[in-house]
């Protein structure tokens, strides 16, 4: 046993220990100051006693069970980390990486400013997030990181080589089970195991994706924390978790399902009015109802001189010749008028009138935008002949959308035999590929430049075909209608089969070999050396029949044998029919700009705040709930086993759109219509039926219109006819002071509106006039010069110039003439055109050359037909331009005009002759009718 130890050992032990207690108590003081200070630092960092409270001040009006704006509820720990529409909210750990952080620290949320989190509440939020977002009470927690963190992650960086259409090495890295299935070199992770796994490896040592093939590939290299972020799935050992997709959450009530234009329209009854006289159709029962209540009526009916001239270039575009003027006013059937409204649909000029306000709402250009560069498009043309076809053939517009959204769906285009139905269903597909397009180069066909293509169809559609600005929920919910950001991203969902970001095509289509997968190019290699092969084969047959026909003529000569082989020149004949065939197929096929299913498509996720680097919640494909009610209504139907790759979403989505009592689709259609025949829609803002745009003027003639569209088949000429054969659209347009005071802006349709020429009527008619109208159809658009001053104009052929129509639209390359009269800038589309009046529209035609040599066309034309009376080329004039006869005091004032001309070019030039005098002066004449407000008007 060890002896007790001295008095002396034990002091000394005593002192080394209060030392050391001494020094302990000394290194804690900074740290007890900075307790003092700093109370917080003694509290752990919890959500109770920090958070909650700011939350339940600030935040839950909007967020909280009941409500749950954007999907969000942030009354409980477990409705908190459930997240939003987007998906998850917080990120513990860190606080900038967290969507709850960004909102609030951006200055976003809460949306009223007084509202907005103090500097010490922010502070604590990012303490509470950068400590690990702790709760005081047991909640189940997410996975720091899920599949839905990686499986997005690996599309955007590797699947494009181990995927679907490639499997490089034999690696496929779309699932959680085929990266445990690995390539030839074995799995491709090992779960739990973050530094031996093959993959992290190959992306460490820079090998993956392999830099020199990210240009041609568009692909980037993973960034550092998307590698820390798969590096930590694989150290969870790749921890799987099925999250709520928020199919059948409340995002939308049925309090925002009550607005208007989200309603079935439902067949009103037609009015009983005191007018009962001017009612030709219930069209004017509803207009005269509104006009009543404010103790008005309908206008005066015009002219029939005025009507004819209306229809003319409402319906065609182009203004009716004297005789066909003359032809109607002496046409005393009671059915005239309806005899030439049918007669103007049946005209082919119908199609490329209407066509143009078609492709307006589509986004038609003959060329890709979005660079300088503003690459041709040159098979776009294909889509504008459709849509003139289309709509010459009254196709039911149900058909017509269908075959523009779906077309590839609905025939069977892979089994070669391309009938004229199958062309057509593969060309309206060019609706889906209209909008700007810089992906046709490698460097700027990275993912976000494909998604901004998608972003754009995406707004053509909603604007054109459901009258709603959806593009706003592709960076969060709508702050005005009740689309939240999941509803935007079931709509891409539903074209992925054909726009996928992470399978795409090229806006041109491969250039060369290197940008084809290694699957393809190897069998079109193939392919080429087997033709190539045949072709040297025939060419040997041939070579050697050659020599064998002139040893045999050889010999005739020198032994006077028989005549050569007479089969000779036969078999000679069809093998080099045999060459042209083969040759033929190696020559490049006749394109077509369309959009085709190609496949499975990748996983559909929200993107926070619209960024494609932060994937949120998954999303399965569907359409708005506003307009669908609880249930998702898109009912895809499987394909027949000969058409493969095709899923037939899009094919589902236009049955949807297309159902007989959808609340926007015939309403939207109807609306446009009326806008083009009165110069403003009964909703004033076409592109927008939701919260923000206008309300209808006139609501039940809306429905009434929309539920008529439907019953008769959806037919665009029995609309029009409908509109056109009204009392409201044959009133005059001369306004009486009633009218002006208490309908002063027309919106009650007390009278007629007058309408200016838009500019591709006003050079159609211009051409027409002038004898220089080609009006060949169809096929390729015609170029245009453009001079180094800006200066854009269209080139004639041997016939002239064809309508405009067929002109070609190059974005950055637009005629002068139909800019300076407010032809629009494809941007994506144009639903509703301005109309300006500025001076470049009168310099334009003061000055420009190809206005000049028109007018001296139409002079020639006159002084043909008329002879060289001036007062018959006067009067041939005003029936030509105006429409009607000058009266004798335009008559006098046209020949005074030419003959003071007259005398003005004979000072002028002493050399010039009488006869070259007055045609210099007719033409002088025909320049100024071309600038008169009566020629660019339509009364």
């Amino acid at each position: 046993m060890k002896p007790l130890a001295s008095f002396r050992e034990r002091r000394t032990l005593f002192i080394q220990r209060t030392i050391l207690i001494a020094i302990l108590f000394c290194a804690a003081i900074p740290s007890l100051s900075a307790a003092a200070e700093n109370p917080a630092a003694q509290t752990p960092v919890v959500y109770e006693s920090r958070i909650q409270k700011v939350f339940e001040q600030k935040c839950l009006s909007c967020h909280n069970a009941k409500t749950r704006k954007a999907g969000l509820d942030l009354s409980s720990p477990e409705s908190i980390l459930k997240g939003s529409e987007s998906g998850r909210i917080i990120q513990a750990g860190d606080a900038d990486a967290s969507l709850l952080f960004q909102m609030i620290d951006a200055g976003e949320m809460p949306p009223d400013e007084k509202n907005h989190l103090s500097t010490e509440e922010l502070q604590s939020l990012r303490d509470w997030l950068n400590a690990g977002a702790h709760f005081r009470t047991a909640v189940k927690t997410v996975p720091a990181v899920t599949q839905h963190d990686i499986i997005p992650l690996l599309h955007l960086r590797c699947v494009v080589c181990h995927g679907g259409r490639r499997k490089e090495a034999g690696l496929d890295l779309r699932t959680k089970a085929s990266i445990l299935k690995g390539g030839k070199s074995g799995p491709a992770v090992i779960p739990g195991n973050a530094s031996d796994s093959l993959l992290l490896k190959r992306i460490h040592a820079g090998e993956m994706p392999p830099p020199r093939r990210l240009v041609s590939a568009s692909v980037k290299p993973m960034q550092d924390n998307e590698r820390e972020l798969l590096s930590q799935w694989i150290a969870l050992k790749l921890p799987e978790v099925e999250l709520s997709q928020n199919e059948n959450e409340e995002l939308v009530t049925e309090a925002d399902r009550g607005f208007w234009s989200f309603q079935p329209p439902q067949q009103p009854t037609v009015p009983v009015v005191k007018g009962q006289d001017r009612v030709r159709n219930p069209i004017d029962a509803f207009v005269l109802q509104r006009l009543e209540q404010k103790g008005l009526s309908l206008s005066p009916a015009a002219s029939k001189r005025t009507l004819i001239r209306r229809l003319y270039f409402d319906l065609t575009g182009l203004p009716p010749q004297p005789e066909e003027i003359e032809q109607f006013l002496n046409d005393t059937d009671p059915r005239a008028y309806d005899k030439l409204v049918d007669q103007l649909l049946a005209s082919r000029r119908y199609g490329e009138r209407w066509a143009r306000h078609w492709l307006d709402a589509a986004g038609y250009a003959d060329s890709e935008g979005a660079q300088n560069e503003d690459k041709l498009r040159p098979h776009m043309y294909r889509y504008r002949d459709y849509v003139i076809r289309s709509l010459n053939e009254d196709k039911p517009y149900s058909r017509f959308l269908t075959e523009q959204i779906a077309g590839d769906e609905l025939v069977d285009y892979q089994s070669g035999k391309i009938t004229p139905e199958v062309y057509d269903c593969l060309v309206a597909t060019g609706f889906l590929r209209t909008a700007p397009d810089r992906t046709f180069a490698d460097i700027t066909n990275f993912v976000p430049d494909r998604l901004e293509v998608i972003a754009d169809e995406m707004d053509i559609l909603g604007s054109a075909v459901l009258g709603l600005t959806i593009k706003c929920a592709r960076c969060h919910s709508h702050k005005f209608d009740p689309i939240p950001q999941r509803d935007y991203y079931r709509l891409t969902a539903i074209f992925k089969e054909a726009y996928d970001e992470h399978d795409w095509l090229k806006s041109q289509g491969p250039r060369t070999l290197s940008s084809i997968p290694k699957e393809e190019r190897d069998k079109y290699q193939q392919r080429e050396q087997e033709l190539s092969a045949k072709v040297q084969d025939l060419k040997q047959e041939i070579a050697a029949l050659t020599a064998q026909t002139q040893q045999l003529q050889m010999e005739k000569q020198a032994k006077s044998l028989e005549a050569a082989d007479p089969q000779y020149k036969q078999k000679c004949d069809q093998l080099q029919q045999k060459i042209k065939a083969l040759e033929a197929r190696r020559q490049p096929q006749p394109r077509i700009r369309a959009l085709w299913s190609r496949g499975t498509p990748s996983p559909s996720y929200i993107l926070m705040r619209g960024n494609y680097l932060t994937p949120g919640r998954p999303v399965e494909p569907g359409v708005p709930a506003v307009l669908s009610g609880k249930e998702n209504p898109l009912e895809v139907i499987s394909r027949p086993v000969q058409q493969e790759n095709k899923g037939g979403r899009r094919l589902a989505f236009a049955r949807w759109l297309t159902q007989p009592d959808h609340p926007l689709t015939a309403r939207v259609m109807v609306n446009r219509i009326w806008m083009h025949h009165f110069g403003r829609g009964i909703v004033k803002t076409p592109e927008n039926f939701g919260r923000a745009g206008e309300r209808p003027s006139h609501p039940e003639l809306l429905d009434w219109l929309a539920t008529e569209f439907v019953l008769q088949n959806w037919s665009l000429k029995a609309l029009h006819r409908l509109m056109v054969t009204s009392e409201t659209y044959r009133q005059t347009s001369a306004v009486s002071d009633e009218a002006l005071r208490k309908d002063p802006d027309g919106s009650l349709l007390s009278r007629m509106p007058l309408k200016r020429m838009e500019g591709e009527v006003l050079r159609d008619t211009l051409l027409y006039l002038s004898g220089q109208l080609d009006e060949t159809p169809f096929g390729p658009a015609d170029p245009v010069d453009v001079r180094r001053d800006g200066l854009v104009t269209s080139k004639a052929s041997d016939q002239g110039w064809r309508r405009s129509i067929y002109v070609l639209q190059r974005r950055t390359q637009i005629p002068t003439l139909l800019e300076n009269f407010d032809y629009p800038q494809m941007g994506p589309n144009c639903v509703r055109r301005g109309e300006s009046l500025v001076a470049p529209q009168a310099l334009h035609l003061l000055n420009d050359q190809m206005i000049h040599r028109l007018a001296t066309e139409f002079a020639v034309n006159l002084r043909n037909q008329a002879g060289n009376s001036p007062s018959d080329q006067v009067k041939l004039i005003y029936r030509l331009a105006f429409g009607r006869e000058a009266s004798e005091e335009e008559i006098t004032i046209g020949i005074e005009t030419m003959n003071a001309l007259n005398q003005e070019w004979l000072k002028a030039n002493p050399k010039t002759t009488a006869e070259e005098a007055a045609q210099k002066s007719l033409t002088n004449f025909c320049h100024a009718i071309f600038n008169l407000a009566e020629f660019q008007y339509i009364d």
